[in-house]
């Protein structure tokens, strides 16, 4: 009889320190939480749970919901290999398209129902006596999560705890996974700007887009010019929104590159394109793969450094900029030249924002903002960019006044202080941030793991992050690989899994050399780096990790074997052993008897050989089977 799987379960109900045992707890229900849950689906092993702090799954794609938000890589390689879709109605489908895809996997594996909503992982602790994590849950009132992390604060601050706070609760898991994504605490109200309490209209981040606010015959003020407001501010000028007005204040222009079209056009591909990937065997997955070829044609072509690359990257960038000239008013041409090479900060795949500047509602300026008044903002003098001391330059630097009734913060995430607000602490009672900033900066070996933090695995942790493809794609590869080692765990043959540090240390190190020799590190202020430490970018490309997070290297782990474990690991060496010679060793042995023989002899030694060795496969079976019966 074979021992009682693992399962969620009540320890000593009875008792005032009762707590709810996990096998496994995940934090976080975006990309990667729900390709985690549908991975543990298939593998047959139901006994998880899912925590999220927001009030719907989705991660990135339930908090952004600002106009013409969209993905911006082509969806045919925006889905799970697993499970994917061929049913986009658009090559760059919505965020409503996408939430979508992101719930059906969540039916359709049956795994809705261990997903909690409104609930923060807020601590981790490791209990080295009990070989559990101990996790703090704080319960929150439903849709607070929702607001980001200063919006919390600041409505604590003015209603009390009880307006955030429901109660707190300790529980135990076996296996801790983070799927806490990059891009959901947006950035606040820049430090350079004073007088934010001044303002009397609105101010929000596109992150948290505020609908009920009005914009039609308002003058809005967009700070940014990144991704997501390339995406809305096209939008702001026409209907439903009718803003007054918009003027865009940009820091320094972004790498401008056309985003890829529907073959055949938008109407004709959001028609056909389902029925035909439906019906044409294979069209699909090369179509796919065709999407993944070219984002790996960027990475070898533009984000590693060499001499060739310089060359391709110089060509493509004379490109972009006459196209840029051909679209964009006079005015802007300085301002919209970039000073350093495509690749170094994340490009914007554009469809809209280029043809919006011709707009005589909207203006670009690179003026900073000195000062905010209730109803308006001074600009200038001086300005962002190109640098102040270019006297050669004809971009404006006067002073001057905006009315504004609307600001939107299009500032970005706080995509470099990792895990962050979660606390974590290990073997040594040592917290994790601790750990990093004794090493120079957030990091984990291939970004899942880290000494020290037994059972616990990073889904897209420091240095996984691309900038030439899809983030499903990697967030996948993690997902497999922590398969890989969660199962030797919860199938009984290993207690711990923990990677050596000598491992992480080694592959942080090769890491942080490779990136100092990728366009990351080619002078532009990112959001990939601090100023000496990068800890999204992966140096590598993604066929390379793919194919780490394929092929583990077992060397690089520590791993505790139970009794069971270890009796099945010799025993398979045993037999492999046993196998290998019966494969190399048998013919011959066979062949020397049988010689002079007749050729009936020698056909029944090859059926003799046949059948040994399936008896010794037969065997290596039972020995499995038995094995697995052992209690741990």
């Amino acid at each position: 009889m074979s021992p009682p799987p693992d399962t969620i379960r009540t320890v000593n109900g009875y008792d005032k320190n009762a707590y709810t045992y996990y096998p496994i707890l995940i934090v976080g229900a975006g990309e990667s939480g729900i390709a985690l849950g549908a991975r543990l689906m298939l593998e047959g092993f139901d006994q998880f749970r899912i925590f999220e702090r927001q009030a719907g799954l989705g991660g990135t794609w339930w908090s952004n919901r600002y106009p013409g938000v969209a993905c911006d890589v082509p969806a045919a390689f925006y889905s799970f290999s697993f499970s994917p879709n061929y049913k986009w109605t658009s090559l760059h489908p919505g965020g409503a398209e996408i939430y979508k895809y992101l719930s059906d996997i969540s039916e359709k594996y049956r795994f809705v129902d261990k997903i909690e909503f409104d609930t923060d992982v807020s601590e981790l602790r490791w209990l080295d006596q009990e070989q559990v994590w101990e996790a703090t849950l704080t319960h929150l009132v439903p849709g607070t999560g929702d607001l980001s992390r200063r919006e919390r604060e600041k409505r604590i601050a003015e209603h009390g705890r009880e307006s955030v706070y429901l109660r707190h609760e300790i529980v135990r898991a076996r296996i801790v996974c983070s799927c806490a994504g990059g891009l959901v605490e947006p950035n606040a109200w820049p430090s350079s700007i004073p007088g934010r309490d001044t303002f009397e209209g609105p101010v929000f981040h596109s992150a948290r887009w505020e609908h009920n606010v009005e914009l039609k015959d308002k003058n809005v003020v967009v700070i940014g010019t990144g991704c997501s407001a390339a995406q809305f501010v096209p939008l702001l000028t026409k209907e439903p929104y009718n803003a007054k007005s918009v003027t865009q204040i940009m820091r320094s222009p972004p790498w401008v590159v056309p985003r890829p079209e529907e073959p055949f056009g938008p109407e004709l591909y959001k028609k056909y394109s389902p029925a035909v990937f439906g019906m044409v065997p294979g069209l699909a997955w090369l179509f796919r793969l065709a999407c993944f070829a070219q984002g790996e044609k960027d990475f070898f072509t533009l984000i590693d450094d060499n001499s060739w690359n310089h060359k391709t990257r110089k060509r493509l960038e004379t490109q972009m900029i006459a196209r840029m000239k051909k679209m964009v008013p006079e005015k802007y041409h300085e301002m919209l030249t970039p000073d350093y090479s495509i690749g170094c900060k994340r490009r914007i795949f554009d469809a809209a924002w280029y043809k919006s500047l011709n707009d005589p509602k909207v203006e670009l300026t690179t003026k900073p903002i000195t000062k905010v008044s209730p109803h308006s903002l001074m600009i200038g003098p001086g300005r962002l960019y190109p640098d102040p001391s270019d006297k050669d330059s004809k971009v404006p630097t006067n002073e001057e006044t905006i009315p504004a009734d609307v600001i939107i913060l299009g500032n970005g995430f706080e995509v470099t202080t990792w895990l962050h607000p979660l606390k974590i602490r290990g073997k040594n009672g040592e917290y994790m941030q601790d750990v990093w900033d004794a090493r120079g900066g957030p990091q984990a070996y291939l970004g899942l793991a880290m000494d020290g933090f037994p059972n616990l695995f990073i889904i897209f942790g420091p240095n996984t992050a691309t900038g030439h493809s899809s983030v499903i794609l990697a967030s996948e590869n993690m997902v497999e690989y922590t398969i890989k080692v969660i199962t030797k765990i919860l199938r009984g043959d290993v207690a711990l899994a923990e990677i050596k540090k000598e491992s992480e240390i080694a592959w942080t190190k090769t890491c942080q050399e490779k990136l100092k020799r990728t366009v990351f590190n080619s002078g532009c202020h990112n959001w990939y780096q601090t100023d000496k430490w990068n800890a999204t970018g992966y140096p590598y490309s993604q066929i390379d990790f793919t194919l780490r997070c394929m092929f583990p290297k077992w060397g690089d782990w520590d791993l505790q074997y139970t009794r069971k474990g270890l009796l099945k690991k010799q025993a398979q060496r045993a037999l492999n052993v046993l196998l290998l010679v019966v494969v190399i060793a048998g013919p011959y042995i066979l062949r020397r008897q049988s010689a002079g023989s007749s050729a009936n002899l020698q056909g029944f030694s090859h059926i003799a050989g046949w059948y040994l060795k399936q008896a010794l496969l037969g065997v290596s079976g039972l020995v499995n089977r038995a094995i697995t019966m052992l209690p741990d």
